[in-house]
């Protein structure tokens, strides 16, 4: 299968709660319990757009299938965090072990590069391991490990923190 990798659409919003809501029924990649609705994926849009934030798909070439999706934000909404940034990939599980991920992070990797941010985090769930491995791949590296932090299937949930810092420059 081929895929490419380009800018989420509005019309994409739709597949992309599909992903995530998937993802908080069945997986540990979100601790969210409730999904969300189309609404609250218009609001989330509108407010990454107003920011210049992205929000990638991988889509599927000959079926324009979205395959999955990255995203990335504030860390924190306090001016010093202003050049760091939280990020989210997720994949269908049917498109899993293809590539995707790491294709998805590479984009937003480049993008925050262009957009002279400093450091990228990602918050990943203990058990994890590919996306911990996938990360490591990339660069990034184990900064904070947060035991019983969160809850997911009546489990207490540890989280990981790793970070990659882009440039040494300030801005």
């Amino acid at each position: 299968m081929n895929f490419q990798i380009r800018p989420a659409q509005a019309h994409d919003l739709i597949h992309i709660m599909q992903i995530y809501n998937q993802e908080i029924a069945t997986g540990l990649a979100t601790w969210n319990s409730q999904e969300k609705s189309l609404e609250d994926y218009q609001n989330w849009w509108n407010e990454l757009q107003s920011q210049n934030f992205p929000i990638f798909v991988a889509e599927e070439i000959s079926t324009q299938r979205i395959a999955g999706y990255s995203d990335y934000a504030s860390f924190r909404a306090i001016h010093g965090y202003k050049q760091t940034v939280e990020h989210s990939v997720y994949i269908d599980p049917q498109f899993a072990r293809q590539g995707l991920g790491k294709l998805l992070l590479k984009k937003l990797i480049e993008h925050a590069q262009q957009n002279h941010i400093h450091v990228m985090i990602a918050a990943i769930d203990h058990k994890n391991v590919a996306s911990i491995q996938l990360h490591q791949t990339l660069g990034f590296q184990q900064t904070g490990y947060m035991p019983q932090v969160g809850q997911k299937f009546g489990q207490w949930r540890d989280l990981v923190l790793m970070q990659l810092v882009l440039d040494t420059e300030m801005i």
